[in-house]
């Protein structure tokens, strides 16, 4: 542990002992796949090594309480976690939820993301902190989530947009669509999810017929590409496919389930300044709660000929376009 009080202003290790790092390791490497937060692993060194706790408190001018220490190791933890995570590839985290998530594993980013889309990695593990044996880091108790499919998580955003944004969604099955271009003509061309808004939902009667007469914009549509997990190894693809899905549409989405690893959002911001595509959070357990974490970056204008194409190849798309003609005539969703 630190011998001395951390420096948050210049953030660096250098006033910290290298052992924090090391008991790090320690615990998550014993762990492998399972998920820690920075309080837990705080928890944990200071149980397992209530010496070196003792004495960091003894030698600090600012920490004075069990409570302060932890809160000290906690911030010395996320302040040195991007320089850990360049120098030990093994250490991962989740990327977009707070409190973020610590695991080790031996796993490239490709094979976790193919492990997740081939549903061999069935569960999502968490440590119990408070059951850890301190004579042996491994005996932590796990729980359990098991992983859902890409398809499971299309009603979760389904209810993710109604109940948060108001926003009428639409399942698109990419089965459902022609081969009349061949192998691959169809490639990122349908998004998962499609959304339509009604922007004079809440309007008085007679300024929604205004509006309606003045041909004036009475809608918006939104477009919407899902993924179990993205990570550095598939981000830019799995934004570009989001680009080329929602070419079409007022606002395009990339939505994942899960984000991790190091780096993985500021790539998606960087992507987003180019293209607009805005990142969602879904949250698996509590789809009300998922996040916008990038807004989209709002197009006026719909691409209707690109609407056209998707109408004529997908059954899907063809019944979603109706419900937007059928908006257009009556006012109704």
């Amino acid at each position: 542990l630190c011998a001395y009080p951390y420096d948050r202003a210049s953030g660096s290790e250098a006033t910290m002992s290298f052992a924090l790092k090391k008991r790090v390791v320690e615990l998550l490497s014993a762990n492998p796949e399972k998920r820690f937060k920075a309080r837990d692993i705080a928890l944990w060194i200071t149980e397992k090594y209530p010496e070196d706790a003792a004495a960091k408190i003894e030698r600090s001018v600012s920490i004075e309480t069990h409570d302060q220490l932890l809160y000290q190791i906690v911030a010395e933890i996320g302040a040195n976690r991007p320089s850990w995570q360049k120098q030990i590839p093994q250490l991962r985290t989740t990327e977009g939820v707070r409190p973020r998530l610590f695991y080790w594993s031996e796993k490239t980013e490709e094979q976790e993301v193919e492990d997740v889309e081939s549903g061999r990695d069935q569960f999502v593990k968490f440590a119990a902190p408070d059951e850890i044996r301190l004579d042996d880091p491994a005996g932590v108790a796990e729980k359990k989530i098991a992983r859902r499919s890409e398809h499971d998580l299309y009603p979760m955003l389904v209810e993710f947009l109604e109940f948060e944004h108001n926003v009428k969604g639409y399942r698109i099955d990419e089965k459902k669509s022609s081969n009349a271009y061949g192998a691959g003509g169809n490639k990122w061309l349908f998004p998962d999810v499609v959304g339509m808004e009604n922007l004079t939902d809440g309007l008085h009667r007679e300024v929604v017929t205004a509006i309606r007469e003045s041909r004036d914009r009475q809608i918006r549509l939104w477009s919407f590409e899902v993924k179990l997990l993205v990570n550095r190894s598939n981000a830019r693809e799995t934004y570009f496919q989001a680009v080329s899905n929602s070419s079409w549409a007022n606002l395009g989405y990339l939505v994942a389930a899960g984000i991790e690893g190091s780096e993985t959002l500021k790539e998606l911001r960087i992507l987003y300044a180019m293209h607009g595509i805005g990142i969602i959070r879904l949250d698996e357990e509590n789809p009300t709660e998922s996040e916008i974490l990038v807004p989209a970056r709002e197009r006026p204008d719909l691409e209707w000929a690109m609407c056209s194409r998707l109408a004529v190849e997908n059954k899907d798309f063809h019944q979603f376009m109706t419900k937007v003609r059928q908006f257009f005539q009556t006012g109704d969703m």
